[in-house]
């Protein structure tokens, strides 16, 4: 088992240092071109992976090019035009919803505030964090996705099981500039070397540091099951 930095803090600070050299150009892998393709991308993006997202949305951007396209479409054709997504079904529901919404209430114009964001169909924190920040350049959360969830405990920076508060053990801890790049890195480190269900730690910059790493620890402390 590796060995904590003392303080929280400190911890955090050495991760993004050693996770800025290994992944140097980090950054959304989501393909849009403004904020509206931004937004469904990362509604789509839900519970399914981001290559078959941008796989789905070269079409679809190139069909529905506004918010009154989406409202003007019905359930089943955005549903039929996103096939191959998950829930597709739900999440066709979805993208006529939020063209309803952002025609109806915002003048046709992606909103730029949590509050307004996260009041649009499919629409929670995690993916209005992603707006603000890459649509807006709005950083005011970290982007709690399931690769920062499991990474976050398994490196002792928060024991919280929730994403909203394991957001709020981070934003106490992460400095603020690296608020939107942590989520990246993390993201790519999660990708690369920290899966879900394996963990290649003889590979990893972190693994001196991190409390789950498997030389000694039985324990994987994301989900708090043996490896």
């Amino acid at each position: 088992m590796g060995t904590p930095l003392a303080s929280r803090q400190a911890q955090a600070e050495e991760v993004v240092d050693r996770l800025h050299e290994e992944y140097p150009d980090s950054t959304i892998s989501l393909n849009y071109a403004n904020r509206l393709e931004l937004l469904v991308a990362v509604v789509l993006s839900a519970q399914c992976t981001d290559e078959r997202v941008n796989e789905v949305t070269a079409d679809l951007f190139e069909k529905y090019r506004s918010a009154a396209d989406y409202a003007a479409a019905s359930e089943e054709q955005l549903a039929e035009d996103i096939y191959g997504i998950t829930f597709h079904n739900n999440k066709g529901g979805y993208l006529k919803g939020i063209g309803e919404r952002i025609v109806e209430e915002h003048d046709g114009e992606v909103p730029d505030t949590m509050s307004a964001l996260t009041d649009l169909p499919g629409v929670g924190r995690k993916t209005a964090n992603v707006v603000l920040q890459h649509g807006h350049d709005i950083v005011e959360g970290i982007v709690v996705d399931t690769h920062v969830q499991r990474l976050s405990r398994r490196l002792g920076l928060t024991d919280q099981e929730r994403p909203e508060a394991i957001e709020q053990d981070l934003l106490d801890i992460v400095p603020e500039s690296e608020w939107q790049q942590f989520t990246h890195l993390l993201i790519d480190h999660g990708r690369a070397i920290c899966g879900a269900r394996a963990a290649d730690c003889e590979e990893c910059v972190l693994a001196d540091i991190c409390s789950s790493e498997k030389g000694d620890s039985e324990v994987d402390l994301a989900s708090g099951e043996a490896w």
